[in-house]
């Protein structure tokens, strides 16, 4: 079989990890008899370095033309200067919304490999096996008036938090459809006690979860949720919630794998039914980290992990999201970690060594 994928590298330590999941891919290509074809185009702080722009058209078009996206991150400290007129996170933005990329999903496993390797206790972490839904074409990231101005009296801003009765259904119930062949237990976050917006989201769900008998839905506010996922993350399944609280509780409960560089994500257009494909773009959900680009000590398992996600949704090859998933546990198990998982008496790899091993084990060798 034969799929084009459009690469994005983007900045920091993008290009790094990037690489090393295409080493990978590569690899389950040549095991699996399958041919993919890359064609790499500009995004975020590099795109605007040389065209002007985060998203330069010519991006926008190929990733229309492919058959999936594969991500790096973007920004940088070059690019975060506040009154200039694009940042890099802006070709982001519109990216999202220009392929109608609305369902986030973020795994959160912990490896008992790495139960050692975060700030959290051992015992806390048993068990911990969940997926958060993030809504990612909405709210205040996309909202309008969004403005910055200066009146007699100093200078104002405004974000909107805005979302239609259709764009929370449509996002609640992909959340249900994962629970359905889960736990079927949905967890969904709002702040319903203060936002009008919350309360509109609380009321869809509620009338969306009659077509889903078999699925236990709980509500709970962003707060109580963000102590829950420290105090007891194993109580939840799936999780849904709106944009900005969902990128704020991803980034909190990668501490729970262990390290934000162990995290993949997929962000889709629609939920595949069984057997079937949906077009969707793949990235870690760590940063560009500058501070560390170029040193090779980037850990490339969030991008491979993604690329898993790949194989799974976007192209319909099962098997081989599995070959990559026991790569990863079995690397572990062997007691190879990155920098970001070192542990005592374990041996501390780069980043390109991580993929050549990965790598080597996708190949069965």
């Amino acid at each position: 079989m034969q799929f084009d994928i459009t690469v994005l590298p983007g900045d920091g330590i993008g290009p790094e990890v990037i690489s090393e999941g295409i080493k990978v891919l590569e690899a389950i290509g040549e095991r699996f008899g399958h041919d993919f074809n890359f064609y790499y185009q500009l995004i975020g702080g590099l795109a605007i370095d040389k065209t002007g722009s985060a998203l330069p058209q010519a991006t926008l078009d190929a990733c229309h033309e492919s058959d999936a996206v594969l991500k790096g991150p973007v920004g940088g400290p070059k690019w975060d200067d506040p009154k200039a007129k694009v940042h890099p996170e802006d070709g982001l933005l519109a990216l999202r919304g220009g392929l109608g990329l609305y369902a986030n999903l973020r795994p959160v496993k912990v490896y008992p490999e790495l139960i050692n390797s975060t700030p959290i206790k051992p015992e806390v972490l048993k068990g911990v096996d969940m997926v958060v839904v993030r809504e990612l074409t909405g709210g205040l990231y996309f909202a309008k008036p969004k403005k910055q101005w200066t009146t007699a009296r100093g200078r104002k801003a405004v974000d909107t938090l805005a979302y239609s009765e259709q764009e929370i259904a449509r996002i609640v119930r992909v959340g249900f459809e994962l629970a359905q062949g889960r736990r079927k237990k949905l967890t969904s976050v709002d702040k319903a006690n203060v936002l009008q917006s919350s309360r509109l989201w609380r009321q869809v769900a509620n009338e969306v979860a009659v077509d889903y008998p078999d699925v236990k839905l709980d509500h709970i506010l962003v707060d109580a949720c963000s102590m829950r996922l420290i105090q007891s993350p194993a109580i939840f399944d799936v999780i849904v919630t709106e944009n900005m609280f969902g990128d704020i509780l991803t980034d909190e409960a990668s501490m729970l794998s262990g390290s934000m560089g162990m995290m993949p994500s997929a962000s889709l257009a629609e939920i595949p039914a069984p057997g079937t494909c949906a077009f969707g773009m793949y990235e870690p959900i760590h940063g560009s980290a500058p501070d560390i680009a170029g040193q090779g000590i980037a850990n490339p398992i969030g991008t491979i992990m993604s690329i898993a996600m790949m194989l799974r949704y976007s192209f319909n090859l099962l098997a081989e999201a599995e070959v990559i998933e026991l790569a990863v546990e079995n690397v572990l198990k062997s007691n190879y970690r990155c920098p970001d998982i070192k542990e005592p008496g374990k041996k501390t790899v780069k980043t390109q060594e991580m993929g050549d091993i990965l790598t080597k084990s996708v190949r069965g060798k």
